[in-house]
C-alpha cells in the first residue's frame, strides 16, 4: 500500500491532469488581433479557425463560439425548432419534450437541454468504450416512443459506438446532438468525430487537446441552421441599419483574441494527439500487471485523441471505499486499492488526478429524472429483482456508468510531463497496491 516516506518526494511544481502547451504562435496571432484593433467579435483569427477546423473535420460550417457549451446550446436550439416548430416567447425550443442524453459525461452536455426547457432521459454507459450503450438508447426508445433528440458524448476523446447509435435514432426518426467537446481529432473508421451528428460541438476550454483558454465552435452541414447559429449568438441582431430585434439572442461569439490562441494551437493537433497516445501506452505498459485496465476504445475501428488516460480497478483488486455528497473514506487493505487511495497518493506528491465523471443520474439535480439501462427503467428494475430474489443484480442489472465512477479515476496527462515524471506517477500507482 502507499505510505508517504522520503522515497516519493512532491514534483516541486504541480504536474497538472491536462494543461495548456503553447508554442509560440498563439502569440503572433493575438498579436495581429491588436495590432489591426479587432479584439472582439469580427476579425481574420475568427475566419481563419472556422475555415481551419471545417477541413480538418470535414463538415461544411462552422461557427466559432464563446465557449463548448454555447455551441451544445445553440445546437439544442436548433434542434428543438427544426423538430417541434418556433416556440412562444418565454418558452423553450424543447419545452416539456424528452431528450435521450448520455449519462457518463460533464454537466454541461446535458444542461442546455435544461435551457431549453427539455427533460433529460439518461442512457446508461456499454464497457467497450465508456459511452452511450446503442442497446439501452433502443430501449429508451421503446419506453418513449415520441421521443425525437438524443444527445452523445463521447468521453475522454474515445469515439462511441457511433454507426449502431446512429442506426438507432434514424430507425426512430431522431435527430443527433454530437458533443465531441473531448474529441478533437479522434476518427471511428476514417471519419472525424464532429461529423456525425445533425449538428456537433467541439471545447477549445483551457484543459483540452486544442485550446483558446475558452470558446467552441458548432459544426453542421446544414446552411440555413448556421446562418441561424450567427445571428443568434450575435444578440439575434437583424440586418438593418439601427439595432432591431425579432427573437431572443444571446452574448455568445467567439473573440478574435480567444481565436488568435486557437489559430496558433492548430498546428500542433497532431503532435499533441501523438503525444497523448505516448502517454496513455506508457501507462498501459507500466500498470499492466496490477489489477486495472485502461480506458477502453474499440482498436478496430476508432482511432482516439488520448485527451485523458484513465484507469479502472478491477473488482478483484478493489479495496473498500465510501463515498459522500462531498467526501471519500476508504480502507487501506494489502494487495488492493481504490480510486479514493490512488488520488491521495497523487496529491501527496503535487500530482493532479481526478475521479470519472459522477454519472448524471446521480447528480442531486437530475435524481428525479428517467435513467434507462439495456433491461430497462434503470432506477426500479435492480429493486424489483432483489424483491424476486434474483442473484443477478449485481452482475447484470449494476448500471455501468456508476461502476465506472466507482472503479475508475483519471491519471496525469498533461504533455508536458516528463518520462521520469510519469514513471514516478507509475511508481506511486504501483505502490498503492503493494
Amino acid at each position: 500500500m502507499f505510505t508517504s516516506n522520503e522515497e516519493y518526494t512532491p514534483f516541486p511544481s504541480k504536474l497538472w491532469l491536462s494543461s495548456p502547451t503553447m508554442h509560440g504562435p498563439e502569440l503572433a496571432c493575438m498579436q495581429q488581433a491588436y495590432e489591426s484593433n479587432w479584439m472582439s467579435t469580427i476579425g481574420k483569427n475568427i475566419n481563419e479557425i472556422e475555415r481551419l477546423i471545417c477541413e480538418r473535420v470535414g463538415c461544411r460550417h462552422g461557427i466559432a463560439l464563446s465557449s463548448g457549451t454555447a455551441a451544445l446550446h445553440m445546437s439544442v436550439k436548433l434542434a428543438g425548432e427544426r423538430l417541434f416548430g418556433k416556440p412562444w416567447p418565454g418558452h423553450g425550443a424543447l419545452e416539456g419534450r424528452k431528450v435521450f442524453c448520455s449519462d457518463l459525461t460533464f454537466a454541461a452536455t446535458v444542461n442546455p437541454v435544461v435551457y431549453e426547457g427539455g427533460v433529460p432521459v439518461f442512457i446508461d454507459t456499454e464497457r467497450d468504450t465508456w459511452n452511450m450503450d446503442p442497446l439501452a438508447l433502443e430501449q429508451a426508445f421503446a419506453l418513449y416512443p415520441e421521443t425525437r433528440l438524443v444527445v452523445l458524448a463521447h468521453l475522454y476523446g474515445v469515439p462511441g459506438k457511433i454507426d449502431e447509435i446512429k442506426e438507432v435514432c434514424e430507425s426512430h426518426g431522431a435527430v443527433l446532438i454530437e458533443d465531441a467537446a473531448e474529441s478533437l481529432g479522434a476518427s471511428y473508421k476514417g471519419r472525424q468525430t464532429g461529423t456525425f451528428g445533425d449538428y456537433s460541438c467541439i471545447s477549445f476550454n483551457g484543459n483540452k487537446i486544442i485550446t483558446g483558454s475558452s470558446g467552441g465552435m458548432l459544426l453542421t452541414e446544414d446552411g440555413e441552421g448556421a446562418e441561424k447559429v450567427r445571428r443568434w449568438s450575435t444578440q439575434a441582431r437583424e440586418n438593418a441599419p439601427w439595432y432591431q430585434h425579432e427573437e431572443v439572442g444571446y452574448n455568445y461569439r467567439m473573440s478574435n483574441v480567444i481565436a488568435g490562441v486557437v489559430r496558433g494551437q492548430f498546428p500542433y493537433l497532431e503532435e499533441h494527439i501523438s503525444r497523448k497516445k505516448e502517454i496513455y501506452e506508457r501507462y498501459k505498459e507500466g500498470l499492466k500487471r496490477l489489477p486495472i485496465e485502461m480506458n477502453p476504445y474499440d482498436e478496430k475501428n476508432s482511432e482516439p485523441n488520448f485527451w485523458l488516460s484513465c484507469l479502472m480497478v478491477k473488482e478483484e483488486g478493489l479495496s473498500r471505499q465510501e463515498r459522500g455528497a462531498r467526501e471519500a473514506w476508504y480502507e487501506r487493505e494489502r494487495g488492493k486499492s481504490c480510486p479514493t487511495e490512488i488520488l491521495e497518493a497523487l496529491d501527496s506528491i503535487n500530482a493532479e488526478g481526478r475521479p470519472i465523471w459522477k454519472p448524471l443520474h446521480l447528480q442531486p439535480m437530475y435524481r428525479m429524472h428517467p435513467f434507462i439501462t439495456r433491461y430497462g427503467r434503470g432506477r426500479a428494475v435492480a429493486n424489483a429483482c432483489q424483491a424476486e430474489g434474483t442473484e443477478e443484480t449485481d452482475s447484470r442489472l449494476r448500471d455501468k456508468g456508476a461502476d465506472i465512477f466507482e472503479r475508475g479515476l483519471c491519471l496525469p496527462s498533461d504533455i508536458k510531463m516528463t518520462k521520469e515524471q510519469q514513471e514516478k506517477v507509475i511508481e506511486v500507482v504501483r505502490a498503492c497496491f503493494e
